[in-house]
């Protein structure tokens, strides 16, 4: 879940059968030369036009009213089209797995719309989910790791039981970062021994960013209606940002965690990964309520809403005080350019600008983060694979190292663990250093973060860019991305929307709102305005790089 990029050398706000048969099958540890001959200048095979290329929910719902598409055929196209440029073609690897009961689901919503009408507004849309949210049928949950082929959930998590309660289509889940990348601080996002590695269709040599690589690139590439992703900090909105789509982070206990495979109980999260705020605000809606499984939702009951898109509002910004946090520019004068633009069209919108707006994080924020996720990535993930039963091939963290040492042709080839022996190190919840940690790093981030800053002048939200343009891929020394601004909201357990904002040689950059807890509706309202205003996303070109030509 985590985007965990590296920063001075440390985590940033951090059934094919036998283990050699799937690495084959997936091409596993090969993708480098891939991406190498691709930089170097080979063209990509042509791209043909899709029926379906940024079309809607809505569009969606319009086209099997009306009979001109089923639930079937639409699912098919994606099918196809995953087939035709994700697993050939420009090979983007963001699909791991499809659903191979996909066309089964898909022909049972059709025939209840003809018997009973469409159950709401994800009835017999496709939607993909990250490889790391279980589902309960002939898919894999694995986090992009061969230490989990074979293992079985015993059931759907939340998120994928109230995908089905909305007559979604479960097209198949994306690849992640592996183990959402936490387990070396050396990694390269978009990579998993599963899966091998996700490109950005924009340029194909350049990172898709985060842990939620595979969902950015498929919602991007229009490889299905819609995806979900899942953030610890920053693997939904960096890669929104990364490949030009908007990303929701909710406040934590708004989507149930139940079945997902954990970092942090702390700042985990599932959200949606769309291409319009409308399908984001709509997916959202589809995944909240209180699980007794997960006792973080216990604090939505009366906040959560199931319709979040009453609030898309085309003059929200006007009258809107939201603050600019200057701390988190500076990374990029080409960035600060894009910004100076958007926040041009916010104050044309209406918005009223405090500028600074600074959220002042401790200078031990990022050690204090990373010592709660060492800490609850132990607990929480030998927690979760014991749920597992006992025909699991892992059933702890040291279970998962083990095999990793192992496997390390397959599994190590680029990267190693050292997270994860550093997370295996760690005592359990009741120590001290562990206890101390989470309770300074909620006051850094709230009380002494976002509070203090929206409170000192009154704002409604924050926004600062979501990061920099998306970085060449570089399987040997890791990731070097620059400007990541997520931690803030990741650190206080505060929801956070990344939109485009516009790009940057032809390569995307979001800008996000973020805010208090629960405000949701808020950030949605001033995100979907600002989209509006805008409107600046371009879909891929799945070009072997960035033209860098200066026009």
């Amino acid at each position: 879940m985590a985007d965990e990029k590296r920063s001075n050398g440390r985590r940033d706000f951090i059934k094919r059968g036998a283990v050699g048969a799937l690495v084959a099958a997936t091409g596993g540890a090969r993708l480098g030369a891939s991406v190498a001959s691709r930089a170097a200048g080979a063209v990509p095979a042509p791209v043909s036009a899709f029926e379906l290329d940024e079309i809607t929910f809505g569009e969606l719902q319009d086209g099997m009213k009306s009979g001109k598409w089923t639930a079937r055929s639409i699912t098919e196209k994606y099918l196809a089209r995953i087939t035709e440029i994700d697993a050939s073609g420009p090979t983007l690897r963001a699909v791991i797995e499809t659903n191979p009961d996909a066309v089964v689901i898909a022909d049972a919503m059709d025939k209840e719309r003809a018997a009973k009408g469409a159950r709401g507004p994800l009835h017999g849309i496709p939607i993909l989910i990250k490889d790391n949210i279980d589902t309960a049928d002939k898919m894999m949950t694995t986090a992009g790791s061969l230490a989990l082929v074979g293992a079985k959930p015993p059931k759907d998590s939340f998120v994928a039981q109230k995908l089905r309660a909305a007559g979604a289509v479960i097209l198949g889940k994306t690849n992640p970062s592996e183990w959402a990348n936490i387990r070396s601080s050396h990694a390269t996002s978009g990579w998993s021994g599963r899966g091998g590695l996700t490109k950005n269709p924009y340029a194909l040599d350049r990172n898709p960013c985060g842990s939620s690589s595979g969902s950015g690139a498929a919602a991007s590439a229009n490889l299905a209606a819609g995806t979900i992703g899942t953030e610890t900090d920053g693997s939904i909105v960096c890669p929104s940002s990364s490949n030009g789509i908007v990303g929701i982070k909710p406040t934590v206990g708004l989507i149930s965690r139940a079945g997902i495979i954990p970092i942090s109980h702390s700042q985990d999260s599932a959200g949606p990964m769309c291409r319009t705020v409308t399908d984001a605000a709509t997916l959202l809606g589809a995944l909240t309520g209180v699980d007794a499984d997960d006792q973080a939702t216990a604090a939505s009951a009366g906040k959560s809403l199931t319709d979040y898109t009453k609030f898309l509002d085309p003059n929200g910004l006007k009258g809107a005080r939201i603050g600019v946090c200057r701390k988190f520019f500076g990374f990029s004068d080409l960035v600060d350019a894009l910004m100076e633009t958007a926040l041009d069209a916010l104050r044309r919108a209406g918005a009223v600008l405090v500028d600074p707006a600074d959220v002042n994080l401790a200078p031990n924020a990022g050690a204090l983060e990373f010592t709660v996720l060492l800490y609850e990535l132990k607990a929480d993930l030998n927690a979760y694979l014991a749920r597992l039963g006992p025909g699991a091939p892992v059933k702890s963290l040291a279970d998962v190292i083990a095999f990793n040492d192992a496997h390390k042709e397959q599994e190590m080839p680029y990267f190693g663990q050292d997270t994860f022996l550093k997370a295996q190190a760690k005592g359990s919840l009741a120590t001290q250093e562990y206890l101390d940690a989470v309770k300074d790093l909620l006051k850094a981030g709230r009380d002494e973060g976002i509070d203090k800053t929206m409170d000192a002048n009154k704002l409604d939200a924050l926004v600062a860019p979501t990061g920099g343009p998306a970085w060449v891929t570089d399987l040997i020394n890791g990731d070097n991305g620059a400007g990541q601004t997520s931690s803030a909201a990741a650190i206080a357990r505060y929801p956070s929307i990344s939109v485009p904002a516009g790009t940057v040689f032809g390569l995307p950059v979001g800008i996000s709102f973020f805010g208090r807890a629960w405000s949701e509706p808020t950030l949605i309202k001033l995100a979907y305005s600002f989209e509006q205003l805008t409107k600046v996303r371009k879909p891929p070109q799945f070009l072997p790089t960035a033209d860098l030509t200066v026009k």
